[in-house]
């Protein structure tokens, strides 16, 4: 709990120099997700999967774009990137 803490008094004090971060980091992450999502077909499940991916990655890009507060950002970034990296491992390990 320390360390999110810490982080999200960091964000909180360079909102503007990590939102330009975030938007290019979960970018690349939700797009190599969708990658990943996609080589292993277009069945039902991987297209609610990519579904998933691009809608949590458009909706952190629009909660930025729309200046919410920097907790609500900051929440929803950490939860688009354990997405990501959820997908990514399901889909390169168990699919």
């Amino acid at each position: 709990m320390i360390l999110y803490n810490k982080s999200l008094q960091s964000f909180q004090k360079n909102y503007i120099g990590y939102s330009a971060l975030v938007v290019i980091g979960q970018s690349c992450l939700g797009s190599a997700a969708a990658m990943y999502v996609l080589k292993n077909g277009v069945s039902l499940i991987q297209i609610i999967q990519l579904g998933l991916v691009v809608t949590t990655c458009m909706l952190v890009n629009v909660s930025i774009l729309s200046q919410m507060t920097p907790k609500f950002v900051f929440n929803f970034t950490i939860f688009s990137v354990l997405l990501s990296i959820l997908l990514i491992a399901l889909n390169t390990l168990v699919i």
